[in-house]
């Protein structure tokens, strides 16, 4: 094992990847010269050069399509979005060009590339800026989506993502970057689609994914000392998601929180409540509770915001109410 940051885990992700496999190239506005606007490919275009670590202009839809473009001549390439919300340009390669490619052209063309950049809201970048994007992501057909929450599955699910032979949507989380783990040394892969029990509870369960992960183990914590024994876990891959794991946890411990970063309407813990609903109503002891951001556009202001978003406070509350402890 390995302590390192979240930025440095795909760091190495990228690095150890492009020494695999030499089709492999990165592709977004600063992230050659620059090193990434998050640092996250710093030191990539010393090693690999400018033919596989390539600088673009500012114009997501232009370069996502020349990703889309080299996915199906044979390469493999990573497209870095300096922000998921600027990728809204770029949707129409993303969601009419790679999803749906292997389908149109009848099992002809693979499209094995890679969209990633950070994801969800950070300090006071206000409405346009801090959006949640899994949701959206999720609901097409032809996408891998995954959205890790420590370094070490930053780095397990990058390598993972890049090696699949379908687009596959990285969703990292913008106040993570600087937040160290331990990362298993070597050739470190974690499986797309496959959950994890990140501690282990008996009384109620709290399915979460990307950085509200770590709302749910403090939110664990702090329930621990009144006697409450949480299990959290963490999805990590949301399509395909793991059900079976899903279905475990709440047959374990007979009451379900999912708590996740973006809003209520259609978002991603509709979809884990609905998988709960049809397979394993039997075993509830108690409703389902959702934790969420409010139903607004993120304020600007820091008190608004605090209150808009999602976090321990209003997740122990909801493990409270599923306990009946209130």
């Amino acid at each position: 094992m390995t302590v390192m940051t979240y930025r440095d885990a795909l760091n190495a992700a990228l690095r150890e990847e492009m020494r695999r496999d030499d089709r492999v190239f990165l592709m977004g506005e600063e992230v050659a010269v620059y090193q990434g606007a998050y640092k996250v490919s710093k030191g990539l275009l010393q090693e690999f050069g400018e033919m596989r670590v390539v600088d673009t202009p500012i114009t997501e839809l232009g370069f996502a399509g020349v990703g889309v473009g080299a996915a199906m001549v044979g390469l493999r390439p990573i497209i870095e979005f300096m922000t998921w919300n600027f990728a809204l340009l770029a949707l129409d390669q993303v969601v009419n060009a790679a999803a749906k490619m292997l389908y149109m052209s009848g099992g002809q063309y693979n499209m094995p590339m890679v969209f990633r950049g950070p994801n969800g809201a950070a300090l006071q970048l206000a409405a346009q800026h801090s959006q949640a994007w899994e949701s959206w992501l999720a609901h097409i057909p032809g996408l891998k989506v995954v959205a890790p929450g420590t370094p070490a599955d930053a780095k397990g699910l990058l390598k993972a993502a890049v090696r699949d032979d379908n687009p596959v949507i990285v969703l990292e989380g913008e106040m993570l970057y600087n937040v160290k783990g331990e990362v298993p040394d070597g050739d470190f892969v974690i499986p797309l689609g496959k959950a994890e029990v990140k501690r282990a509870g008996t009384d109620a369960s709290i399915i979460t994914y990307g950085k509200m992960i770590n709302v749910a183990l403090t939110a664990a914590e702090q329930l621990a000392k009144d006697g409450v024994h949480v299990e959290v876990l963490d999805l990590r891959t949301l399509r395909p998601m793991d059900v079976p794991a899903i279905v475990a946890t709440v047959e374990k411990t007979n009451r379900a929180v999912v708590l996740e970063e973006g809003w209520e309407v259609c978002g991603m813990g509709a979809q884990v409540v609905d998988y709960i609903q049809r397979e394993c109503f039997d075993s509830l002891d108690a409703p389902i509770v959702r934790v969420h951001q409010a139903d607004t556009p993120m304020p600007y202001a820091k008190s608004l915001e605090k209150f808009a978003k999602p976090d321990v406070a209003k997740t122990v509350a909801a493990v409270r109410k599923v306990c009946y402890l209130d």
